[in-house]
C-alpha cells in the first residue's frame, strides 16, 4: 500500500504537450507590444507567464503585465486547444484514480484555462481539485498554487502528498511546500534539470511514474 494519498500533477508538459499554442501566442503577444521573438521559447515552458515576461523579455513591471493582458486575451481563442496529450498519461490516471489516490491539478497557467482544457480532453474527470494561478495575478508563485490546491484538497497530512512535475519550478515549489515531488522526463525538462533541483525521483514514462507511487510505503 503506498503512502502516498494525494497525487498533485502540473499540467503544461506533465498531463499534456501545450506547447504549440503557448508559442503562437508568445509571438503573437511579442508582435502586438513590437518586441522581437524572444530567444529559447522553450524557456517559457513552465514558469509563471508573469515573471516569463520579465525575466526573458526584459519587461518592467507596467510593460509585463501588459504583455500578459495581451496573452490572456489571445490564447483561450486561438492557443488554448493547439494541444494533445501525452501518450501513456491518461491510462496512468484511470488506474491511479481506480487504485484509491486522489488526484489533484496544481499548474502556473490560470485555473480557468486550465479547467476549460482539461474539459476539452475529457481529462478533468479524474481530478477531484484543478488549482491554478488568478487571471487577476493572484497566487503567481508555483508555491502558491500548490497551498491553494492542498487546501481544496483537505490535506492535513503532507507527508501523504506527492508533487509531479516536468520543471524546476514544480519540484522547488513542493519543496517550500514541505512535499516530496517526482520529476517527469517526457516533459519540457532534463535530466540535468531534475538533478539540479534535487527532485526526490526521476522517471521517464507514465509507467514508470505509477510504478514508483504504488511501490512507495
Amino acid at each position: 500500500m503506498s503512502r502516498y494519498k494525494f497525487l498533485l500533477f502540473d499540467l503544461d508538459g506533465t498531463l499534456m504537450d501545450t506547447a504549440p499554442g503557448i508559442f503562437s501566442v508568445v509571438r503573437y503577444t511579442m508582435e502586438k507590444m513590437g518586441l522581437e521573438e524572444p530567444q529559447n521559447m522553450r524557456r517559457f515552458l513552465g514558469p509563471p507567464l508573469f515573471r516569463s515576461m520579465k525575466e526573458f523579455c526584459g519587461l518592467d513591471d507596467e510593460r509585463a503585465w501588459e504583455a500578459v493582458r495581451i496573452y490572456r486575451e489571445k490564447y483561450p481563442v486561438d492557443g488554448l486547444f493547439d494541444s494533445e496529450k501525452f501518450e501513456g498519461v491518461e491510462d496512468i490516471l484511470k488506474e491511479l484514480r481506480n487504485d484509491g489516490f486522489v488526484l489533484g491539478v496544481a499548474t502556473s497557467k490560470p485555473e480557468p484555462f486550465a479547467r476549460s482544457l482539461l474539459e476539452h480532453f475529457d481529462m478533468a474527470k479524474y481530478f477531484t481539485f484543478i488549482g491554478g494561478s488568478g487571471v487577476d495575478g493572484a497566487r503567481d508563485t508555483k508555491r502558491e498554487v500548490i497551498e491553494y490546491t492542498l487546501e481544496n484538497l483537505g490535506v492535513t497530512d503532507r507527508n501523504s502528498v506527492l508533487m509531479i512535475g516536468d520543471r524546476l519550478h514544480d519540484i522547488v515549489g513542493a519543496k517550500e511546500c514541505g512535499l516530496d515531488s517526482v520529476y517527469v522526463l517526457w516533459g519540457y525538462g532534463s535530466r540535468e534539470e531534475a538533478e539540479e533541483c534535487g527532485a526526490d525521483v526521476i522517471v521517464e514514462t507514465p509507467a514508470d511514474c505509477r510504478s514508483y507511487i504504488i511501490s512507495e510505503n
